[in-house]
């Protein structure tokens, strides 16, 4: 099977399976540009209830922030873990929106092209090409495949990415493999998959829709010699 019928035949399965996640217009860029700073190695909970608590002791307001003293920020963010860089990086982050555009307002990058626009979330502080992606993705629905540990491995195992293909080699591969029309439900879906059936310690092959295309399963390619 060429690898672009087999990239749709995974996506295809996987709605078939789990459903076809819709993409609704909604999320704040800037909010979600924040949230996912401190989403860096933790978990959604511990990511989430920091950014609560900073709205709690902010208000929705993110030039309070910005000027605030850092250990404030510091304190309402510490759920999220490592807030002795967060926090200075979500001050630099808004410092640069602020230089920038005189607002705290990300809506112009719906405009950029894709490429342009991913650049240009990229020169906040403590944002990666995965961050950028989900800004671009969840907030615009524009055509950037974010990737995640749990995108990341599924997609090696799967044999749509090389064995030991970093994140951002996944997140080309995919890009040039389905319309980006499909990304936000494949990438939900991909994730769905990875913390309920094909998990790190586990991969819980005989649950799994997409059997008759893993190279895991099927112990095809560089899984062959395991």
């Amino acid at each position: 099977m060429e690898k672009r019928d087999k990239a749709q035949a995974i996506a295809n399965s996987l709605i078939h399976h789990f459903g076809e996640p819709q993409w609704q217009p909604g999320e704040d860029a800037v909010d979600m540009l924040i949230g996912t700073i401190l989403s860096a190695n933790t978990n959604d909970v511990n990511s989430g209830r920091a950014f609560d608590q900073l709205r709690a002791t902010f208000g929705h307001d993110w030039e309070r922030v910005r000027v605030a003293p850092l250990d404030e920020i510091k304190d309402a963010i510490r759920p999220a873990g490592m807030y002795n860089q967060k926090a200075p990086h979500i001050v630099g982050a808004l410092e640069k929106l602020w230089r920038d555009r005189g607002e705290y307002k990300l809506d112009f990058v719906a405009d950029l092209p894709v490429e342009e626009a991913l650049g240009y979330l990229q020169t906040f502080p403590g944002v990666g090409h995965k961050t950028a992606s989900i800004v671009l993705l969840f907030c615009f629905n524009r055509g950037a495949f974010p990737v995640d540990t749990h995108v990341q491995r599924i997609s090696r195992r799967l044999g749509v990415s090389a064995r030991n293909a970093t994140a951002l080699a996944v997140k080309h591969e995919w890009e040039a493999l389905l319309p980006a029309a499909q990304f936000y439900a494949l990438h939900l879906n991909l994730i769905r998959l990875g913390r309920e059936i094909c998990q790190a310690r586990e991969a819980r092959c005989s649950l799994c829709p997409l059997q008759p295309y893993c190279d895991y399963f099927n112990r095809r390619g560089a899984w062959g010699a395991s």
